[in-house]
């Protein structure tokens, strides 16, 4: 393309231009336009116009010639553009959303975006832009497990109740112990985090023992008390809650949930349990543990100090726990529990299927 016309503008639609340019309020593209052909009139090189437009040489021949066919018009006006590709019709649509929510062909596990274009007979992208608009994900899975404890109801509601209705002049402990947590270190030094490259360590470690970690989460003030212990016996229980009685003002009442480990209902801690009256045990229903506020703490443990920590030794190890308790501690968020009993039971039989 080259320049062909020559640009002539007469009064009228000098002002127009004019008056274009002077609009605040007017798109970028329209001003642009309006002034290639004002500089243009004023007989200034192609290079120069494009200099001031801000534009190419040949976007300048596009619209001298523009406004020498069709005036002022033209350019605030863009030309329609032929249509691209047709819409997928709707039974293609159909078909992969159908077998989508399929067993898909052989042993494979789920549908890929190739396996699904190559059965169909489209693009990768257009399965994938259909999966977009319908929210399927057949890549991800998520995992569950539906407690079958008979007094499912039961400790939901006492527990939830305990959550959002705490008792007068009592204390609500979550307490759980996380168990078998590694002292892992790494066999080569790793890269830190930089532009355009995420932080590196090795897939192999080597172990430098476990520990124990027993704590107990107040609920009212999201303080928590930790304990580090070699095992995760009843004797380790026992000393645990022997440090939580102590470390709870005399007079309160102690409300403490707790899973079903063997360990929580070993018969020498109900013997300790008959020796302190204050204390009464909320047991969780089987395979709920994501009621027990303190997994919230042990998730937030792992994702932030343990995961990608090098630890090498257990006295290491047990140090960056009782760091963060500490860093924790300083700076409480109370658990507050949003969802009602009712709610949550309502969701858990919704998502209930029974076996055919």
């Amino acid at each position: 393309m080259a320049q062909d016309v020559c640009v002539i503008v007469g009064a009228e639609d000098r002002a127009r231009l004019a008056a274009v340019v002077g609009d605040r309020s007017r798109a970028l593209k329209h001003v642009q336009r309006a002034r290639v052909v004002l500089f243009s009139a004023e007989r200034l090189s192609v290079l120069e116009v494009a200099r001031r437009a801000g534009l190419s040489r040949p976007a300048v021949w596009r619209w001298q010639r523009r406004f020498a066919e069709e005036g002022v018009d033209g350019l605030l006006r863009d030309k329609t553009r032929p249509p691209g590709k047709p819409p997928l019709p709707v039974a293609t649509v159909a078909k992969v959303l159908a077998l989508t929510c399929a067993e898909p062909p052989g042993e494979v596990t789920h549908w890929t975006g190739r396996a699904m274009a190559k059965t169909v007979g489209i693009s990768r992208r257009a399965v994938q832009r259909i999966w977009e608009a319908h929210r399927l994900q057949p890549h991800r899975v998520r995992t569950f497990k539906r407690s079958n404890d008979p007094a499912f109801a039961e400790k939901v509601e006492d527990i939830v109740g305990l959550y959002m209705h705490p008792p007068a002049h009592a204390v609500v402990l979550s307490i759980d112990e996380k168990s078998q947590i590694q002292a892992l270190d790494r066999t080569q030094p790793g890269l830190p985090l930089k532009p355009g490259k995420c932080e590196t360590m090795t897939h192999d470690y080597k172990r430098n023992g476990t520990t124990t970690l027993f704590a107990a989460l107040n609920t009212l003030e999201g303080t928590v008390l930790g304990r580090c212990m070699q095992k995760h016996t009843h004797r380790e229980f026992i000393r645990f809650l022997n440090a939580v009685e102590q470390a709870v003002p005399a007079g309160k009442m102690i409300h403490a949930i707790a899973d079903n480990y063997a360990t929580h209902k070993h018969s020498k801690v109900r013997a300790w349990l008959a020796r302190h009256p204050r204390w009464v045990f909320h047991f969780t229903p089987t395979s709920a543990s994501w009621i027990n506020a303190v997994e919230n703490f042990f998730s937030a443990l792992t994702r932030r100090r343990l995961k990608r920590g090098v630890f090498r030794s257990i006295v290491d190890l047990q140090a960056a726990i009782n760091r963060y308790i500490r860093e924790h501690n300083n700076d409480p968020t109370p658990f507050v529990s949003t969802k009602p009993a009712e709610t949550i039971l309502a969701k858990i039989n919704r998502l209930h299927v029974p076996a055919e």
